[in-house]
């Protein structure tokens, strides 16, 4: 997978941007607060319609960008032919093309180009919240498997009006009660689809991620990934099975939604936790076995998509190798290197293993410009 062109308009402080010299690895130089990582952003928006920096789209759009809208385009060249993308976005939404022709759902378009970032806040997979892992998951997989993004999103409206109903259930009558069931069966019809395929997924990436941390520590540690589920076993992939564990759940703890207005179960309460060693990275783990482990999913995530897709992904490094000591920095452009068209920002090359990165193409970013 090769992004051969890149144009924004009118997308954050860039008001026309057009880049067509793009080499296998692009390093994009400037000082802080200049644009490079909104030309990487970009790139992830348009894989994803989605920011990793933001939820509001809004922030997105110059705040000059006439009839308030930005754009996103690029060719993607792919081993079944070049793709030509194109995400619009407006406050009244997201519009995206392939090849001219508008798409649907946005998850029609989500995969056609296949990225990999990998920035400074990734250690907050680790370190962070369950919601920034749940996250991290809910990306990777709808990606490489489109159809887990649109149970995601039933899952997410189910679960809305569910809980709009449990907070008018307060001292109400059994039989008002019932309504609930309704809701249950389609929450559970979705949840377990979301479920089983996070537990597909962790299982393959723990493939990966065991093999890559044992060689970044020289066999000194042992990385183990574990999913933790709201309900039933972690290991249970039987959609049978966890119908019925979800389904005995929910009744379980009907009664306290009830009084609390909220849907206490489901892959919207789940979580994974990283083990070093047998011992719990998030309590236990160092700083520096904590990016250890967040650079060892990153890796294979890069592996793993190559094993689902055929193809290797885009790597997206923002300002991330000069934080990394030089036997981290080796290990991470030796994983990219000849196989996978990567971009990476710094302020200058000074702190980056320069050796290694030689044949890059520069390109220098100063207020929203680019040049060679």
């Amino acid at each position: 997978m090769f992004v051969k062109n890149i144009g924004l308009q009118h997308y954050r402080n860039y008001g026309l941007l057009r880049l067509e010299n793009l080499g296998d690895v692009n390093l994009i130089l400037g000082q802080n607060a200049q644009g490079k990582t909104n030309l990487m952003e970009a790139l992830f928006v348009l894989a994803m319609t989605k920011s990793h920096r933001t939820s509001k789209d809004r922030e997105l759009i110059s705040f000059d960008a006439p009839g308030g809208s930005a754009q996103i385009y690029a060719e993607i060249q792919r081993k079944y032919g070049d793709l030509k993308l194109e995400l619009t976005l407006s406050p009244q939404g997201k519009k995206a093309k392939i090849n001219g022709l508008e798409q649907r759902r946005l998850s029609e378009f989500v995969g056609s180009l296949n990225v990999v970032m990998f920035a400074p806040e990734d250690l907050e997979i680790v370190k962070g919240t369950p919601g920034i892992r749940r996250r991290f998951l809910d990306m990777e997989i709808g990606q490489v498997q489109p159809s887990y993004l649109f149970h995601l999103q039933q899952y997410q409206k189910v679960l809305l009006q569910r809980g709009n109903l449990l907070k008018q259930l307060w001292g109400k009558e059994a039989a008002a009660k019932e309504l609930l069931d309704i809701w249950d069966a389609q929450l559970v019809d979705h949840g377990v689809k979301i479920v089983k395929k996070r537990k597909q997924f962790i299982k393959k990436l723990q493939v990966w991620a065991e093999s890559i941390h044992r060689g970044i520590t020289n066999g000194g540690e042992e990385l183990k990934l574990l999913y933790v589920p709201s309900f039933g076993e972690r290991d249970e992939e039987d959609e049978a099975v966890l119908l019925n564990n979800f389904m005995l759940k929910l009744s379980q703890t009907r009664e306290q939604e009830i009084r609390r207005g909220m849907t206490l179960t489901g892959p919207h309460r789940d979580d994974l936790s990283f083990f070093i060693n047998g011992r719990e990275a998030q309590v236990y783990g160092s700083q520096g076995q904590q990016r250890t482990t967040a650079l060892s999913l990153k890796l294979a995530e890069i592996e793993l998509i190559h094993e689902e897709i055929g193809e290797y992904p885009v790597l997206l490094l923002d300002d991330v190798l000069s934080e990394l000591d030089p036997y981290r920095q080796t290990q991470l452009i030796e994983t990219f290197q000849s196989k996978v068209q990567t971009f990476i920002t710094a302020t200058g090359i000074e702190g980056l293993s320069a050796d290694k990165l030689k044949g890059a193409v520069l390109h220098h970013v100063h207020d929203g410009t680019v040049e060679l």
